[in-house]
């Protein structure tokens, strides 16, 4: 793929259930100050004093970064809060012409994450277990659980429809997003089978109208998790395959044929730091699976990826679960699928699924796609027009196969405001 000119960027707190922060993938030096209602909390004495040095103990990760002690804080951030976190998110750049057709085909797909043991049956499923290594967490003063643990019957089997080609025009904003895990970008150059593959949807820049170059995707799409560290060389395709130009095996000599707005090289992105410090295949950081990538601008025009795809979708935060029937949106690649095709899922309204009842219940819809479709969009919608309410984080392959993402709730707001600022 040597006519894709653009260069690419490379892109351990310990959270207890209540207390998550948000934080870029390249976090450095140390976080903001405790909040007023944490110095009130540390400043009693006594038994409440120790409390508050046991939770900064258990929310303070390498390099003596200050997590604010309960999501109540963490809400109140500003941008001047999140500058503290992080001075920079850009990343080292990959070598010109990397990512090949040859590459691309041959990704790994990147498999949801597995949903809890046993699945859900609307019984409480009791407190996550802390991680590893952790001290115990004192218990904090949040709001009272679900009784029945924050979860439904799992959803029934809804089969997967691949979109016909040519895609229409406003599918342009889902595509696949290409990258190598840690580890593995250098681990034998000439070998294919090292690179891996999720799916990605354009959302709106509220910063910059009309202009965004942010791509909204899962968390573990952009970072392995606990004891891991970012992915590198990070590429998006929108509209991948629109003219089925790769469909049935088969192999286009240009570019354009299976990219027809181009590769778009991840500059830097951002995701929750619940899903950075306790991530892996299955618990409850699944709740808080979600990123944002920013793309660089077009090479030779310097048009923004709107521009180019010609929209973004709006991302509805908080949306009143009754009110949704979503559709969501992939590129799933394991069998049966071959990662070709555009394919969605009616799945109609959400019911809840949780690994840790403190934590907003995850949306659960039945769909039949496999790996390669983490990270794809959910559709509901608002005002008579779409907008995405989660992303694919959780995926269940058995006798009822449903998918299941994150709720998007204050955290996953603060975050988009902040990379939308940042620019």
């Amino acid at each position: 793929m040597s006519s894709i000119r653009r260069t690419q960027r490379t892109v351990r707190a310990a959270l207890g259930a209540s207390a998550l922060a948000l934080t870029l993938l390249t976090t450095s030096a140390c976080g903001p100050d405790n909040s007023s209602g944490d110095a009130a909390a540390t400043g009693t004495g006594g038994a409440a004093a120790t409390t508050a040095a046991t939770t900064a103990a258990a929310t303070t990760g390498p390099g003596g970064l200050g997590l604010p002690a309960n999501l109540a804080d963490l809400k109140k951030w500003k941008t001047a809060d999140w500058e503290k976190w992080a001075k920079d998110y850009a990343a080292p750049a990959a070598a010109k012409g990397y990512w090949t057709l040859e590459k691309l085909l041959s990704a790994k797909p990147v498999d949801p994450l597995k949903p809890p043991t046993p699945a859900p049956t609307g019984q409480p499923t009791g407190q996550a277990p802390q991680p590893t290594g952790q001290a115990p967490q004192p218990a904090q003063p949040t709001a009272q659980p679900p009784a029945d643990g924050g979860n439904d019957a799992p959803p029934q089997t809804v089969n997967a429809q691949a979109e016909p080609h040519p895609y229409a025009k406003n599918l342009a904003v889902f595509g696949k997003i290409f990258f190598d895990k840690p580890g593995t970008e250098n681990a034998d150059p000439g070998k294919l089978g090292q690179h891996y593959v999720c799916s990605g949807t354009v959302v709106a820049d509220p910063a910059h109208p009309g202009k965004s170059n942010l791509v909204w995707t899962a968390g573990h799409c952009a970072h392995q998790g606990k004891g891991s560290t970012f992915n590198s060389n990070i590429v998006f395709i929108p509209d991948f395959n629109a003219g089925g130009d790769v469909s049935n095996g088969k192999r286009p000599t240009e570019v354009s044929q299976y990219a027809p707005f181009g590769a778009w090289d991840a500059a830097g992105y951002v995701t929750s730091p619940a899903w950075k410090a306790e991530g892996g295949e299955v618990g409850p950081a699944a709740q808080y699976d979600f990123a944002i990538l920013r793309v660089k601008p077009e090479n030779d025009t310097g048009k923004s990826l709107e521009e180019m795809v010609g929209g973004a979708l709006p991302v509805w935060f908080n949306a009143p679960r009754d009110q949704l029937n979503i559709t969501n949106y992939g590129y799933p690649a394991a069998p049966p699928f071959d990662g070709r095709e555009l394919n969605h899922c009616q799945g109609g309204k959400p019911s809840r699924m949780s690994f840790d009842p403190t934590r907003p219940p995850m949306l659960a819809i039945g769909c039949s796609m496999t790996g390669g479709s983490s990270g794809g969009g959910w559709l509901a919608t608002k005002d008579g027009k779409p907008a995405l309410v989660s992303n694919v984080s959780v995926g269940n392959d058995g006798a009822q196969k449903y998918q299941a993402g994150p709720y998007l709730d204050d955290v996953a707001a603060g975050l988009y405001d902040f990379i939308s600022k940042k620019g």
